[in-house]
C-alpha cells in the first residue's frame, strides 16, 4: 500500500505556499488520510499502538504457553511421585519477590522493551517517509550532550542526597561492596540504567511526542497561528508525562507525593527535549539520577532496592520529608531539586527545537509559524 503523501498542487519553488492553518483549507482539508504532515497522526497512532499491541499479545501468549507446559510437566510428574505438584511462577516473574530484582532480569527486561518501541518506530518511519532520527535520537553533539546530562543527573541526586543526610532524614549503615565487585556492580548497574534511560525516554518522548505534536498544531492554530508548533508541543508533553506518571503507578512502593514528582521529572525530560532538540540530555541524566540512587548511596528507588548496591541505608523522621520506604523521590526535597534542573536547561542549553518537517520540504516549519526557527546543524534533527 502507498502511503506517500499526495503532492502539492504547485511544485515550483518560487510560488508561495500557504500556511495549514484553520483558515486556509488547503490541498488536504477533505484527505481524510493525509494533512500537510504526510499520514495524519490519528492514523499514524492507530497503526503504532495496532502493532506494538501484537508484539505484546504475542510475548503474552508465549509466556501463558510456556507457563501451561510447565504446569503441566510438574503435574505429571506429580502424579508418578505422588507428591503434590510445586506451585509454578510465570514465565516473566521475579524469581523472589521479596528480594531484590536480579540485574540479570531488569537488563533482559530493559533490552526485549527498547528493542520493541525502537522496531515499532522503524516501521513507522517506513511507514510515513521520515528518518528514523526524527523522533529523538537525531540532532547534534549526540554523546556530549548525553555526557552532560549525566553529569547533571548525578549532581541533582547526590545534592537530593546531602539534604536529606545534613537534615537527619537520611542514614548510611554499612558499605556493602568491596575491591573488584564495586566496579563489577556499577558498572552492570550502569549499563541497565543506561538501557532504562533509553527505554523510557524513548518509548515516552520518541515516536508518541513527535506523532501528538504534529497531531494538535491545528489546536495551535485555533489558539495562535503564529505560535501553534510551540502550542501543540506543550500539549503533547502534558500527554505523554501523563503517561509517563500512569506507567509508575503500578510500582508497589510507590505514594501520591512519589508519583508527583514522577510527573515532574517528565516535565523535565520534556524540557530538555525542548531545549536541545533530541533525548540524549534525559537519558544521560535519567541514567545516571537512578544509578545513584540505586547503586551510589543504595536508596530505594520507587520503593525497590537493586542488587548490588553500594551501600545500605535506612531513612528516618517524617516520611514527607525522608521519602520513607518510596526513597529519596518521596521526600518534598525532591521538588526544588527538579525545578533547579529545569532552570539549568532553560539557561545554559540554546533552544533548538527542531521544526516539523515534511519530506523534501525543510523550510515548511518556519512558513507554518510564520517566524524564523532555529535549525540544528545537521539534517537528521528532526525530532519533536
Amino acid at each position: 500500500m502507498d502511503l506517500t503523501p499526495p503532492q502539492s498542487p504547485s511544485d515550483d519553488p518560487a510560488t508561495p505556499q500557504p500556511s495549514p492553518s484553520a483558515q486556509d483549507p488547503s490541498p488536504y482539508a477533505h484527505n481524510i488520510f493525509f494533512g500537510p504532515f504526510g499520514l495524519r497522526a490519528l492514523w499514524s497512532l492507530l497503526i503504532y499502538f495496532a502493532i506494538l499491541g501484537s508484539i505484546i499479545g504475542g510475548l503474552y501468549l508465549v509466556g501463558h504457553q510456556l507457563h501451561q507446559q510447565r504446569e503441566h510437566t510438574a503435574s505429571a510428574a506429580a502424579s508418578q511421585t505422588g507428591k503434590p505438584a510445586p506451585p509454578t511462577k510465570p514465565v516473566f516473574a521475579q524469581p523472589n519477590a521479596h528480594e531484590p530484582m536480579p540485574l540479570s532480569y531488569m537488563i533482559t527486561g530493559e533490552l526485549v522493551m527498547f528493542a520493541g518501541f525502537f522496531f515499532v518506530s522503524w516501521l513507522m518511519a517506513a511507514i510515513e517517509h521520515r528518518k528514523l532520527s526524527s523522533f529523538g535520537l537525531g540532532g547534534a553533539h549526540r554523546i556530549r550532550r548525553l555526557l552532560v546530562g549525566a553529569f547533571w543527573g548525578i549532581l541533582a541526586i547526590s545534592l537530593l542526597i546531602l539534604a536529606l543526610h545534613i537534615f537527619h532524614f537520611l542514614a548510611f549503615d554499612a558499605r556493602l561492596d568491596h575491591g573488584p565487585s564495586i566496579l563489577y556492580w556499577g558498572l552492570l548497574q550502569l549499563f541497565g540504567f543506561l538501557l532504562v534511560g533509553f527505554t523510557e525516554e524513548y518509548s515516552m518522548r520518541g515516536y508518541l511526542q513527535f506523532t501528538l505534536t504534529r497531531g494538535l498544531v491545528w489546536i495551535g492554530n485555533l489558539l495562535s497561528p503564529e505560535h501553534s508548533r510551540t502550542i501543540a508541543f506543550w500539549i503533547a508533553a502534558f500527554l505523554t508525562s501523563t503517561l509517563f506518571f500512569l506507567g509508575h503507578t503500578h510500582n508497589a512502593g510507590e505514594n501520591w507525593l512519589g508519583l508527583f514528582q514522577v510527573f515532574l521529572a517528565g516535565v523535565l525530560f520534556v524540557v530538555a527535549l525542548w531545549r536541545t532538540g533530541s533525548l540524549w540530555w534525559g537519558i544521560g541524566f535519567h541514567m545516571a539520577w537512578d544509578w545513584g540512587q540505586s547503586f551510589l548511596f543504595g536508596v530505594p528507588d520507587s520503593g525497590g532496592l537493586e542488587q548490588g548496591r553500594l551501600f545500605a541505608t535506612h531513612a528516618f523522621g517524617n516520611p514527607l520529608f525522608s521519602g520513607g520506604t518510596v526513597g529519596p523521590e518521596g521526600s518534598v526535597l525532591c521538588i526544588p531539586i527538579f525545578l533547579l534542573a529545569i532552570l539549568v536547561l532553560c539557561f545554559t542549553s540554546p533552544s533548538l527545537q527542531p521544526p516539523l518537517e515534511l519530506p523534501g520540504d525543510p523550510d515548511f516549519s518556519s512558513r507554518l509559524d510564520h517566524s524564523p526557527i532555529p535549525h540544528l546543524p545537521d539534517t537528521d534533527s528532526a525530532a519533536a
